[in-house]
């Protein structure tokens, strides 16, 4: 049963490479409401036709993607898509953590290397680990779609939205404003 896992996973895999230069242009618009209307999140997926933006396993993932959003909160979809300053300001962050806490120098270029890939698995989509089954990231469960559906389908863009987001709350102590208010 294991091999045969292996072999269908495998066999997914290269039909999912084999559609991936095709143009998907159909699609899913999708809106996910989380927490009690604190968090929403408007993601596009698309597809090469409608048919298969109708099937209930399209639909399905694209009201997944939009849960794995408001979830995890990445900014990207792809490590592709991260700005070049991004990437070189978290290098410059993380080069000198490592050398303050008395890293060699020869070993700092590979430390940070392996913290900029755990870094994209927080901030881009396709990196990150599913939430309703972690030993899966993302680009794996589009992979399996892709298989499943026979269509090359792809994430394309997504928008979250948190309540009081960018809001800078000032906090003041409780006694202090009734000392205020009395005068």
């Amino acid at each position: 049963m294991d091999k045969a896992a292996e072999f269908l996973r495998k066999k997914g895999l290269v039909t999912a490479q084999k559609k991936a230069g095709r143009t998907a242009s159909a699609g899913l618009i999708h809106s996910y409401i989380h927490a009690g209307g604190r968090i929403g999140v408007l993601v596009e997926v698309n597809c090469e036709t409608d048919f298969v933006a109708k099937t209930d396993s399209f639909v399905e993932f694209v009201h997944d993607i939009g849960m794995q959003i408001a979830a995890m909160n990445p900014r990207w979809v792809t490590a592709e898509e991260v700005p070049e300053q991004e990437v070189a300001k978290e290098r410059e962050i993380r080069a000198a953590q490592a050398k303050e806490s008395g890293k060699p120098e020869k070993v700092i270029d590979k430390i940070v290397d392996g913290q900029i890939k755990k870094w994209y698995t927080e901030v881009c989509l396709l990196e990150q680990p599913y939430v309703k089954e972690t030993k899966k990231d993302i680009r794996a469960l589009l992979t399996e779609l892709v298989a499943q559906v026979g269509e090359n389908c792809k994430i394309r863009r997504f928008v979250r939205w948190e309540a009081g987001e960018g809001i800078e709350v000032k906090k003041k102590d409780f006694a202090e404003e009734i000392r205020e208010l009395q005068g």
